[in-house]
């Protein structure tokens, strides 16, 4: 059956532990650990770091799976974020190289899968940035497979700000470049973390693609969403996706979830679903974050019973 887990972007201030220990205690099977590097990111929910991947020798692999083991909750993936395809190159360069070693830690933690952007140069269209995204992504998915390590691309066009217009930093945003991805690369170790959320705000239908990839879902991101409907009557679709939409708790939005769990279990996925909390209601303190994991595990427990 499917697992219940969260992002642990969401806990900046607490330790490993800490993360575990919440995530037993609301009642979740599983955890997206985020392993950024060292250093500030100013961007929204990025810089988290719960696993250092640079350090991780075969005592604190060890350390990792004991905390697991103590508190019943394993590891659904790891996930780093960045934008692999950034125009500056000094950027895309080390983004690349971080996250290849966010894979060789998924392979030596014996989790074997690991999250992240493909990035894009969000001043050039998608033809543009297509050469470079072979040139990059190619050595990148040859390296997971030889890790045997399954890679995750979540679908979030990352464009929701000045900066990120018009194009956004992430190619991977609807399933047209999906099928164009996974035909120019073909390979079972690379497919998708799917967030029916950013499906909503672009107006696509975020059930069908769950019939069309369903062999390209490797981890699946649980967050809602709400379009303003008055606001986008007033603005538009081309206007900055923030002025017309917020990210919710799940069953806060426009997701049908009752439909969504329906279908994913139909196409066979029993992996797991991690809630993604990015509701500003609760992000002013450590005790609503703890909230709002709470909230969206008695929610969603209504489609993803505890195993027993």
């Amino acid at each position: 059956m499917m697992q219940l887990g969260f992002t642990t972007a969401i806990l900046p201030n607490q330790s490993l532990e800490q993360v575990f220990e919440i995530a037993s205690e609301c009642g979740y099977d599983c955890v997206e650990v985020m392993c950024w590097p060292a250093g500030n990111d100013a961007r929204r929910y990025a810089g988290v770091s719960h696993i250092d991947v640079g350090s991780l020798d075969d005592a604190k692999v060890s350390e990792i799976h004991a905390l697991s083991e103590k508190y019943g909750v394993s590891i659904s993936a790891l996930g780093y974020y960045p934008n692999p395809l950034s125009p500056n190159q000094e950027e895309a360069n080390a983004a690349v190289a971080h996250f290849c070693k966010v894979i060789t830690a998924a392979a030596k933690l014996g989790i074997h899968k690991a999250n992240s952007f493909v990035g894009r140069d969000w001043t050039k269209s998608v033809d543009e940035n297509w050469p470079r995204y072979l040139e990059t992504w190619k050595p990148i998915i040859d390296f997971a497979e030889q890790q045997n390590v399954k890679v995750g691309i979540e679908n979030c066009p990352m464009y929701f700000s000045d900066d990120e217009w018009p194009g956004g930093k992430n190619l991977a945003h609807c399933p047209a470049i999906w099928t164009r991805m996974f035909e120019d690369i073909p390979s079972d170790h690379f497919g998708l973390n799917f967030d029916p959320s950013h499906l909503v705000w672009q107006h696509i239908d975020y059930l069908l693609p769950l019939r069309q990839f369903a062999d390209k879902l490797f981890h699946v991101h649980a967050k809602d969403v709400r379009i303003d409907r008055d606001k986008i009557n007033q603005v538009g679709i081309l206007a900055v996706p923030n002025a017309y939409h917020t990210p919710k708790l799940p069953g806060m939005g426009d997701i049908d979830w009752g439909k969504f769990f329906s279908i994913l279990g139909d196409v066979g996925y029993r992996g797991p679903v991690c809630v993604e909390v990015e509701d500003r209601i609760f992000e002013d303190s450590d005790t609503n974050r703890k909230l709002s994991l709470r909230q969206s595990a008695t929610y969603l427990r209504n489609y993803v019973p505890r195993h027993v």
